[in-house]
């Protein structure tokens, strides 16, 4: 394997198998990163989500997808003539991987594609005497989901951000107030039944920590297209926190504790998680 993705892995202190296979996706992540560069995906679209939060910014938790979104709506755009570059980048620095494309559901305006990748033999190569590789079964898969928006709501802007892993190259990415809107979106209109997506609220407290604004107009975008803003009214920061209270009180934290656990190195980062402290929070949000 390359030495440059030795180095990235060991830059990450694993230490038992699930370590080393976050240490493993992430290095895909970067590597499929500089794959689309070199193929000039990000002519067309924007890195955004939690993978970007942490690749760029720095967000202490690992995140597992690749979410993109494309500058300006295009429903025949097609991430599968880019997925041969990310093949081929993968391959350079070592990788055995699959990378394969997803039929796009009738109807949807996400297109996703997988790579996917032999844990054991990887895990076998980077750390051959530990002996963690014989603990996994043959077949069991390192996987990246990559995912693209065609038909992305407006309001957003975007930037240059260099990635210096596993060599210096640069992204196009939202600028951090549209992160934010768009993580506010998730906490907001996203709905898993029972399940809460911890992560979500872990990046809100994030984003507020590092006092970043949010940018309601690409909030209230977003919020039209999913049809969770309806009125002619402009969404402004007293409606959001109406709603944004209404979300807390709904919300099982202790059910988002377990969701955001296994993506943090501290667990006590979680201890005062309950619906006081985030009701709290409302105060603590400011629009751009």
């Amino acid at each position: 394997m390359n030495a440059a993705i030795l180095d990235l892995v060991a830059r990450r202190k694993p230490v038992t198998v699930e370590d080393y296979d976050r240490a493993l996706r992430e290095a895909i992540q970067f590597v499929a990163l500089l794959g689309l560069w070199r193929a000039r995906f990000f002519e067309h679209a924007a890195f955004y989500g939690g993978t970007a939060l942490r690749i760029l910014h720095g967000l202490p938790r690992f995140s597992e997808d690749i979410d993109f979104s494309l500058l300006e709506s295009d429903s025949d755009f097609s991430l599968r003539s880019y997925l041969d570059a990310v093949s081929r980048e993968l391959e350079a620095f070592g990788f055995t991987c699959s990378v394969q494309g997803r039929e796009r559901p009738y109807g949807s305006s996400m297109e996703s594609a997988f790579v996917r990748a032999n844990t054991r033999k990887h895990i076998l190569q980077i750390t051959p005497t530990s002996g963690l590789a014989e603990r996994l079964p043959t077949n069991q898969l390192l996987k990246v989901k990559l995912e693209l928006d065609t038909e992305p709501p407006g309001g957003f802007s975007t930037e240059a951000q260099a990635v210096i892993d596993p060599v210096p190259f640069h992204v196009r990415t939202y600028v951090l107030p549209d992160l934010f809107a768009g993580k506010m979106h998730s906490v907001l209109c996203r709905r898993w039944g029972t399940r809460v997506k911890g992560r979500d609220w872990y990046d809100l407290i994030w984003f507020l920590r590092r006092g970043t604004p949010l940018h309601l107009e690409h909030l209230q975008e977003r919020m039209r297209q999913s049809g969770n803003w309806t009125t002619e009214e402009p969404l402004d920061l007293p409606a959001f926190r109406r709603i944004y209270e209404e979300t807390v009180a709904q919300t099982d934290f202790s059910r988002a504790v377990q969701d955001v656990l296994p993506f943090i190195a501290d667990q006590r980062e979680l201890d005062g998680w309950e619906q006081a402290l985030f009701h709290s929070l409302s105060e603590r949000f400011r629009s751009l």
